[in-house]
C-alpha cells in the first residue's frame, strides 16, 4: 500500500486526487493536510511514501502589494514542505506548477507552441513564483528523494472554477458567439488524477506536461456545451477584426481567444487520458 499525503486541504485538484486514488483503497491510504497557520509543520511525514503539494495562490494579479504573498506561498511554502519531506524520509514529492511560467497567451491569429526547447519566461508574480519554485525543487532531488514537477495547463471538470463555467454562463446569456479559431492545451481533472496516479505507481521523477489528447478551441467548447444543454447558438465573425486589434493591448481577450499549446510529444503516450475530450466537456457541465 502506498501512503500519500496531500499538502493543500480541500483544494480542487487535491480533493479529486484523493477520491481517484481511494477507488482502490487496498492500494492507497490518502490524507490531506492544511498548509494555513503552519498546520503541516506538526505532521510527521516519515510515515508517508509520497507528498503531493497542491497548495498555492492560483489567481493572477498585478497588484504590487501582493507580490511578497505570491512568493511566500507559491515558492517558499513549497520548498519548506519539500525540505521537511526529504528530511523525514519521504520517497517522492509531487509539485503542481503552471503553464504560466511560459508567459502570456498569443494574440488572436497567432499560435504559441511550447516544446522541449522553449525557455520559460514568466510575465507576472504567479508565473515567476512558480518558476522559481520549480528550479529550487529540482535541486533537492537525489537517488532517495524523487521530485516530480507537473507543469499543468488549464484544469477543468465538475464544480471547477475558471474558463468553462464562465463560457457556459456567457453563452447562456448571449446566443451570438464570436467565431474565432484557436487552440488550447487543457486537461480534464480525471485525466490529470490518472497521470498523478501513474507518477506515484511508477515512482517517476522529472518535469511533465500532461494534457488531453486533443487541443480545444473556445468555439468547440461552447458548441459542445450548448448542444449538451439543447441550447441554440449562432457563430458570427462580425466582431473578429475589432477583437483582433484589441487583443494586441488587452490580454484578457487572449485568455479567451488566444492560442497556447504544448507540443504533443511533450505529453507522453496519453495512456492517462481515461476520458475523451468531448465527453469531458459534457461531464463538466
Amino acid at each position: 500500500m502506498k501512503k500519500v499525503i496531500i499538502a493543500g486541504k480541500d483544494s480542487y485538484i487535491g480533493s479529486n486526487l484523493k477520491r481517484w486514488l481511494e477507488q482502490t483503497k487496498k492500494d492507497y491510504a490518502v490524507e490531506e493536510v492544511g498548509t494555513r497557520e503552519d498546520i503541516w509543520k506538526t505532521k510527521d511525514f516519515s510515515d508517508y511514501d509520497v507528498v503531493v503539494h497542491v497548495a498555492g495562490i492560483a489567481h493572477v494579479s498585478s497588484d504590487p502589494k501582493l507580490e511578497s504573498l505570491y512568493y511566500a506561498v507559491n515558492r517558499d511554502l513549497a520548498l519548506d514542505v519539500a525540505k521537511k519531506a526529504k528530511q523525514e524520509g519521504v520517497k517522492q514529492f509531487i509539485f503542481m506548477s503552471s503553464m504560466t511560467i511560459y508567459g502570456k497567451d498569443s494574440t488572436i491569429g497567432k499560435e504559441k507552441l511550447i516544446d522541449k526547447d522553449t525557455i520559460p519566461k514568466a510575465t507576472d508574480f504567479y508565473g515567476q513564483s512558480k518558476l522559481e519554485a520549480d528550479r529550487e525543487l529540482q535541486k533537492l532531488q537525489d537517488e532517495n528523494f524523487r521530485v516530480v514537477i507537473i507543469i499543468k495547463t488549464m484544469v477543468y471538470g465538475p464544480q471547477s472554477k475558471g474558463k468553462l463555467p464562465t463560457l457556459n454562463k456567457k453563452s447562456n446569456r448571449n446566443p451570438n458567439i464570436t467565431d474565432i479559431e484557436n487552440k488550447r492545451s487543457m486537461i480534464y481533472i480525471e485525466n490529470l488524477c490518472e497521470f498523478m496516479k501513474q507518477c506515484i505507481d511508477n515512482l517517476y521523477s522529472g518535469i511533465y506536461y500532461p494534457q488531453n489528447k486533443e487541443y480545444l478551441s473556445t468555439k468547440e467548447i461552447i458548441k459542445v456545451m450548448s448542444e449538451s444543454m439543447n441550447r441554440k447558438i449562432w457563430f458570427t465573425k462580425i466582431f473578429n477584426p475589432f477583437l483582433k486589434l484589441l487583443s494586441k493591448k488587452i490580454n484578457i481577450i487572449n485568455k479567451v481567444f488566444g492560442s497556447k499549446i504544448y507540443k504533443k510529444e511533450l505529453s507522453g503516450d496519453f495512456s492517462y487520458c481515461v476520458v475523451d475530450t468531448i465527453e469531458s466537456i459534457r461531464r463538466s457541465i
